[in-house]
């Protein structure tokens, strides 16, 4: 699976799967947990300023949405999609912000 490198493609994806209509799947899912994760160990600019506090939110809403999807073997659908897609807008707001800013 690979992640995007143009940052519009990116910005247009997490608007895609972040759409209360939008039918998250299981790649979808993974893909945006995976993007969050490279833009961590990569310790993206968007992210180092942050607030310790606001860090660990994005990790605890990292962590939930892995957990769902752990549980959830189905993917984005189902009774917790709802509750999937605000985790994955949590942990992903930081890195969506720069690209929906342009």
């Amino acid at each position: 699976m690979a992640l995007n490198r143009d940052p519009h493609q990116a910005g247009d994806r997490f608007s895609r799967l972040l759409a209360p209509d939008y039918p998250l799947c299981r790649d979808d899912v993974i893909w945006m947990l995976e993007y969050v994760k490279k833009k961590v160990a990569d310790e993206a600019s968007e992210l180092s300023n942050l607030p310790q506090p606001r860090l660990l939110h994005i990790f605890q809403s990292f962590a939930e949405a892995s957990m769902i999807l752990i549980k959830q073997r189905s993917g984005g659908c189902g009774p917790e999609t709802d509750r999937l897609r605000s985790c994955l807008r949590e942990a992903s707001q930081a890195l969506k912000e720069v690209y929906t800013s342009d």
